[in-house]
């Protein structure tokens, strides 16, 4: 069940790990994470490489097998490059600005949204002109950074007509034909 599980994890030179009982922490030049485990489940460190042990082969260990061990490689990732998700505004008179840690969306509504970011995210917001904003989050935490891109692509869903609204950068919008005229 869990292959994912059973493969080691190799920790880069500037990144550093301690292990204290259930919790894992991670440090690196980005900043640092921390992350309690299953108190089933054992981490070891050997020599710049991680190893994460289930105890049995329960299908609950199984799984809380891969699931630790994948974030804890998502936290080593995160630490040491970082995560981003670009978003892009299509339609007519869609703005994005960044002050400090408010982002302010003007997505065709009749007012503006605005959304407070949490401190360890980062969004920068750039116009060009012909083109369509784009907005940039940035952070060391990958569950954080995806969930706030995802709450921002939630506020205006692409529709399929158009395809206007808030989409992934590079994302493919499947279209649907509209009305025909009446003969």
């Amino acid at each position: 069940m869990s292959r994912i599980g059973k493969a080691p994890i190799e920790l880069p030179e500037n990144v550093n790990v301690t292990i204290n009982k259930s919790t894992v922490n991670v440090k690196g030049p980005k900043g640092e994470l921390s992350q309690e485990i299953n108190p089933d489940l054992t981490v070891k460190l050997e020599d710049r490489t991680l190893i994460v042990e289930r105890p049995t082969e329960q299908k609950r260990h199984k799984a809380a097998h891969g699931l630790y061990r994948s974030l804890i490689n998502n936290m080593v990732i995160g630490v040491e490059k970082g995560y981003q998700h670009k978003l892009e505004l299509v339609g007519v008179g869609y703005k994005a600005s960044v002050q400090g840690n408010l982002l302010e969306l003007s997505l065709g509504y009749s007012h503006s949204i605005y959304l407070a970011l949490p401190p360890e995210v980062k969004a920068t917001a750039e116009t060009e002109k012909g083109k369509n904003p784009v907005v940039t989050i940035e952070g060391i935490d990958k569950q954080l950074v995806g969930q706030i891109a995802a709450k921002i692509k939630s506020l205006r869903p692409v529709e399929p007509y158009k395809g206007k609204g808030v989409r992934y950068l590079g994302e493919y919008v499947r279209r649907k034909a509209g009305k025909t005229a009446a003969k």
